[in-house]
């Protein structure tokens, strides 16, 4: 799916996520959290202006999710902060996204951009 890089965009990436997985009947609410995050970063931090972000879901054989999307920044790669205290209000995205995912990454291009993709093994948010 693409979608506009604004957090109208961001917003729509959550919601489409929730209706696919529903539709797939995979547990959602960790998985919607990962999209939420990765679509965020995205918007916040990957946006070039007039450039869209992508949203892919896959769910491969054996059940394991795997969620990418993809920004035109290719150029600012996302890393996990050195320290977030509890009175900053941003920097626990992909900390989230760690922990909620059985491993996530960056993959370069295609030309300027990047794909941060988080894959989650079946049973994932699970209550």
């Amino acid at each position: 799916m693409q979608l506009s890089a604004t957090r109208r965009g961001a917003r729509l990436a959550r919601l489409l996520a929730e209706r696919q997985l529903d539709d797939w009947g995979v547990p959602s609410e960790e998985a919607v959290q990962v999209v939420a995050e990765l679509a965020s970063n995205a918007v916040l931090h990957g946006r070039v202006p007039g450039r869209d972000f992508r949203l892919a879901l896959r769910l491969r054989p054996g059940g394991t999710l795997r969620i990418e999307v993809t920004d035109a920044r290719g150029d600012r790669v996302p890393r996990l902060p050195d320290a977030v205290t509890e009175r900053e209000e941003g920097g626990r995205g992909l900390l989230i996204v760690g922990a909620y995912a059985d491993r996530w990454g960056v993959d370069g291009g295609p030309g300027p951009a990047k794909t941060v993709w988080a894959e989650m093994s079946p049973g994932r948010g699970r209550a």
